[in-house]
């Protein structure tokens, strides 16, 4: 069963944020994610959550999305979001 990977993401740098795309979109790719959403402008339908840069991410299963996040490839890009972003996160089954 695939896996969904949804983040809200508040960029602090710019700049080191782009160099975090660069390093963590290959990491992706290597575990089998694709990239369902990357940015854009999210619309608020509902409620008062007002989201910054939202991405979405695909994995095979719940199982594949975690050896991602904790493996030793994404470790350096996780740092560097990290330095240049504020993150919420989170893991969920699809159907």
């Amino acid at each position: 069963m695939s896996a969904y990977v949804i983040v809200d993401i508040e960029i602090t740098d710019p700049a080191r944020y782009e160099e975090y795309k660069a390093l963590a979109a290959p990491t992706v790719v290597a575990y089998d994610g694709r990239y369902v959403v990357r940015g854009g402008e999210a619309k608020t339908m509902e409620g008062t959550w007002e989201p910054g840069r939202v991405v979405v991410l695909e994995f095979p299963s719940i199982e594949r999305a975690k050896e991602w996040w904790a493996s030793d490839a994404y470790q350096p890009a996780k740092a560097l979001r990290h330095a240049s972003a504020n993150t919420e996160m989170i893991l969920v089954p699809g159907v």
